[in-house]
């Protein structure tokens, strides 16, 4: 048995957790501890295969046929906790206690400058709509679960429903600021305010974007 238990898991849950801490396992062994039968076990493994959770292959063994085994994919491995923005954290806290808080700070920029290298030539050439729509995209892209919307010829609202660095975001707010920034220079021509934030409390992290007026000479 694992650490967790079977009771605690659904059947589909339990077959991941089986793949991930024993490795490749076949229909019959998965029957076995599973406790249930051998059809059951291969509605569920058709399942996982066709969301792209498990893959099979073929192993070729001493004695008999060659038997069907299946494992973890790479879109499986999000089902399991991954504790990155604790390891993040302690790293800038390391950095923060033997070089000031400056030296957060300067890493955020430079992420930032980077950001905007890798990005801005993909902004050239479009007005603001079409800006707005690619920026949409590079932060689904980066995980961050994004729908805009035209308000009309001239405001736009762009929503982002995940944040990958909250954890980090709600400690060292540099790092929004940093994102705040890096929308206003890949959108060039507006205006840019965030009006909602998740590493504050809000439900989500909100832009409101107005392209500029032109100034009447």
């Amino acid at each position: 048995m694992t650490n967790i238990e079977q009771g605690q898991l659904s059947t589909r849950e339990y077959i991941l957790q089986l793949l991930k801490t024993r490795g490749a396992l076949s229909t019959k062994d998965l029957t076995e501890e599973l406790g249930i039968t051998v059809m059951a076990v291969r509605r569920h493994i058709q399942s996982l295969e066709r969301d792209n959770l498990i893959a099979s292959k073929t192993i070729r063994q001493s004695m008999g046929r060659p038997t069907a085994v299946y494992t973890l994919t790479g879109q499986a491995e999000g089902f399991f906790p991954r504790k990155y923005h604790t390891l993040t954290l302690e790293l800038l806290n390391e950095l923060e206690d033997h070089f000031g808080e400056k030296a957060v700070d300067q890493l955020f920029d430079g992420r930032k400058d980077k950001m905007l290298k890798k990005y801005d030539q993909s902004m050239q050439g479009k007005d603001i709509s079409d800006r707005v729509s690619k920026l949409a995209e590079i932060q689904n892209e980066n995980g961050y679960m994004v729908e805009w919307e035209k308000l009309n010829d001239d405001e736009y609202l762009l929503k982002e429903h995940n944040c990958p660095i909250e954890q980090v975001a709600s400690k060292y707010q540099h790092a929004c600021q940093c994102e705040l920034q890096l929308f206003k220079s890949l959108l060039g021509d507006a205006d840019v305010s965030r009006t909602e934030c998740l590493a504050k409390g809000g439900q989500r992290c909100t832009y409101s974007i107005k392209k500029k007026k032109e100034k009447k000479q």
